[in-house]
């Protein structure tokens, strides 16, 4: 089962969407605007995948 919900996306500030993939335990944000994804697992809040272009990691 899978619940889609809209929210902003955090790196552009588009419409982006957010799958609550239930059956996996996942959870999917994703924005067709710039290309952000993040995928996360639902139990324990770790980040499973992300890409966010524009964003630079910390060094």
């Amino acid at each position: 089962m899978q619940i889609v919900q809209n929210v902003r996306c955090p790196n552009c500030g588009s419409e982006g969407e957010r799958h609550y993939l239930l059956d996996s335990q996942l959870t999917r944000t994703q924005c067709a605007t710039c290309d952000y994804l993040m995928i996360t697992c639902t139990r324990t809040n770790k980040v499973i995948e992300a890409y966010a272009p524009g964003i630079l990691a910390p060094r």
